[in-house]
């Protein structure tokens, strides 16, 4: 697997999509599906209908790259939204998705914030 830095940001396309898109097609839907600038230092990452494989474009710097991965027996939790169009993950949380954890049923601690201590 490709080792992106940890604090690139990573996008999902909520839907699924015509997985016979390739790098034009996908950069439409970016633009103008999910309204946001190819050209930043993001992943975009798209899955099929069946959920069993995830197609993921970004800029390079050089040029555009796309990354596909397709798992043979099981599919891909993904994260339910509201009307979204795009959902935002932690990179922490992208690499559950890749490894079949269902993001949704995670609980973390609250974050707990204090000024003083008593």
């Amino acid at each position: 697997m490709i080792d992106w830095q940890s604090d690139i940001i990573i996008y999902l396309h909520r839907d699924p999509v015509d997985f016979r898109k390739a790098i034009n097609g996908l950069s439409v839907i970016v633009q103008e599906q999910m309204a946001l600038s190819l050209f930043e230092c993001a992943l975009f990452v798209f899955c099929n209908k069946q959920r069993n494989q995830v197609k993921v474009l970004y800029w390079d710097s050089t040029g555009f790259a796309l990354w596909q991965k397709r798992l043979e027996k099981s599919r891909f939790k993904w994260p339910k939204t509201r009307k979204e169009t795009t959902f935002q993950l932690t990179h922490e949380q992208w690499l559950w998705l890749l490894r079949g954890v269902d993001i949704n049923k995670i609980k973390l601690h609250k974050t707990l914030s204090y000024t003083a201590i008593n």
